[in-house]
């Protein structure tokens, strides 16, 4: 199955200082075992560049320099499917926000899904899955319960 990752599953999979670098780099390597192809959109890889290299002082800001932030987006390239944009996706997007009353920043979620839909993508990984729920048919994977499959339950 393809699986859209949504920008803060990629900015914690390569940043070891994150609290839950761990948790998600266990997730995605299950998905990946388990035959799952990752995807990314050019929506994700701005994201990512803009707050690797957004300074460390700024809301949110890792203040990597561009060598770091284009070896870190280097791997992504590596280890994921880049999911192609086309100018079909506009009218899919415009309905989406109309549709589900979208404002402000969540916009960028209906771009997410509007690219989903055009590519027959159904699944998310996020760590934000409640900005999904909106949308009939996409289903929000949280990559603690991926990586809890991991550890045997205790009796």
């Amino acid at each position: 199955m393809l699986i859209l990752a949504d920008s803060g599953i990629l900015l914690r999979l390569f940043d070891p200082l994150d609290s839950l670098h761990v948790t998600v780099d266990v997730a995605v390597r299950i998905l990946q075992a388990r035959g799952d192809r990752l995807a990314y959109s050019l929506q994700n890889a701005a994201e990512f560049w803009n707050v690797c290299t957004r300074p460390a002082t700024a809301r949110g800001g890792l203040g990597l320099d561009l060598a770091e932030t284009q070896y870190r987006l280097g791997m992504i390239e590596m280890g994921f499917t880049l999911i192609a944009e086309s100018p079909g996706l506009y009218p899919i997007w415009r309905q989406l926000v109309v549709a589900h009353s979208v404002q402000g920043k969540q916009v960028h979620d209906a771009r997410l899904v509007a690219l989903m839909q055009a590519h027959g993508i159904s699944h998310v990984l996020t760590l934000n899955g409640g900005d999904f729920t909106r949308y009939p048919g996409i289903v929000a994977i949280d990559p603690a319960s991926v990586a809890a499959t991991l550890i045997p339950p205790t009796s």
